[in-house]
């Protein structure tokens, strides 16, 4: 058997940046990863703005002991129609344009007004005032023809809104990858059926697509393949098109697992069979070359038990899609723990169990669980604790490694 590090880069190794693309208008990219450079039509800020409601003033009363006559209000939306020199005030709302002269911008609350006639003064009580303060200067975010957004970004609501920013209606964005699922076994039935004696309802389809989709891809569910060599073979030729595809089941060595040959049939290269790890050791792992200029065809095959199925996507499935979505395969974010109670860990494997995580105390309770068959104490799960092979008692407050599954899990 291979360790997780083996194999994830030799996932990795086959895994390769898709290049098709669609065009979308930016009020649905969200999520997408952007297939383009953007560059900005405009200088931002467009003009020199105050970034605080208060006054501008000439450099030649930057000592703040004069008091000064105010001579406009400028609010945000107006241009100033007069320059200032010595002796001038202009007052000046957060963002509007500051007028040509203007030094700096003194803060409202360090200053205080008064009438006389019909003229207004200012007097300030901040002295040596800095120059260019509290202004900011045009183009100072960004300027005309800078390159704002580059190809791989992957687009959340900042981003869209600096797309908007810089007048973009759609962007070119990387099509999804493809993810086909195909679960296998005569003992399982579709999960809207009550299982009969000796059967069990399909839950690695529904799990293995949300976690697909929450990792970027877009899934296509497949009827459930029976334990039938042939029936098999054309289901896994049928979606060899596909960017990846994750069969669930029959990669163990029992007599209806039938998944490794039909797959070698089918002229899918194995690379990999059993990983050093629990849950997942009987993973498989292979690719299709298509023979043209795509990447090939990455295919899974899970272990049939949900768990199981789980934590091989997390390790190996999810940073294979990262890669295939031109981003860094970081895989799950990794963050170190206490434990709260004692756990005792068994066997040579290392093992990645479901826990729950506090990110205020930085401490994880490994929960209850009762093997790789056991979804319900997942739900309770919002990391996984990990434990190297081993036998060994790990005591409370000792410091584990602990992998934070994604808040959608």
């Amino acid at each position: 058997m291979i360790s997780v590090e083996q194999a994830l880069e030799l996932v990795l190794q086959h895994a390769g940046k898709l290049q098709r693309c669609r065009q979308v208008n930016i009020e649905a990219a969200l999520g997408c990863i952007l297939a383009e450079d953007v560059v900005s039509d405009v200088d931002s800020p467009p003009h020199d703005k105050s970034i605080v409601d208060g006054y501008a003033i000439h450099e030649g009363d930057l000592s703040g002991e004069n008091q000064l006559q105010i001579i406009e209000h400028i609010v945000a939306g107006l241009v100033p129609s007069r320059s200032l020199e010595k002796g001038l005030a202009t007052q000046i709302m957060t963002g509007a344009p500051i007028p040509t002269g203007t030094a700096a911008v003194v803060m409202v609350e360090k200053t205080s007004t008064q009438n006389k006639g019909d003229l207004e003064f200012l007097s300030l009580t901040e002295r040596s005032i800095r120059p260019g303060q509290n202004i900011v200067r045009r183009g100072q975010s960004m300027k005309l023809g800078d390159v704002v957004l580059r190809q791989g970004t992957l687009l959340r609501a900042i981003e869209i809104g600096l797309l908007a920013e810089v007048g973009r209606e759609s962007v070119w964005t990387l099509i999804d990858p493809a993810v086909a699922i195909l679960p296998t076994g005569d003992e399982i039935v579709p999960h809207t059926e009550k299982p009969p004696p000796g059967k069990i309802r399909n839950s690695n389809s529904s799990l293995l697509a949300n976690l697909v989709m929450q990792a970027g891809g877009q899934p296509a569910e497949s009827d459930i393949v029976p334990d039938h060599a042939e029936t098999l073979l054309q289901a896994i030729e049928e979606n060899l098109d596909c960017d990846a595809i994750l069969l669930s089941g029959g990669v163990s060595a029992g007599v209806h697992d039938l998944v490794p040959a039909a797959l070698a049939k089918a002229g899918v290269k194995q690379v990999f069979h059993h990983v050093n790890l629990k849950p997942g050791k009987p993973l498989w792992f292979g690719f299709f070359d298509r023979g043209d200029d795509r990447p090939p065809c990455l295919v899974f095959g899970l272990p049939g038990n949900p768990v199981s199925g789980l934590v091989c996507f997390e390790l190996f499935v999810r940073p294979a899609l990262q890669k295939m979505r031109w981003m860094k395969p970081r895989g799950l974010p990794i963050q170190r723990a206490t434990l709260t109670v004692e756990h005792k860990h068994r066997g040579d494997r290392p093992s990645y169990w479901p826990a729950e995580y506090d990110s205020d105390s930085g401490q994880i309770l490994p929960l209850s669980w009762q093997g790789s068959g056991d979804l319900r104490s997942l739900t309770g799960a919002n990391a996984l604790a990990y434990f190297p092979g081993g036998d060994r008692v790990w005591p409370v407050d000792e410091e584990v490694t602990v992998y934070l599954l994604p808040a959608s899990s």
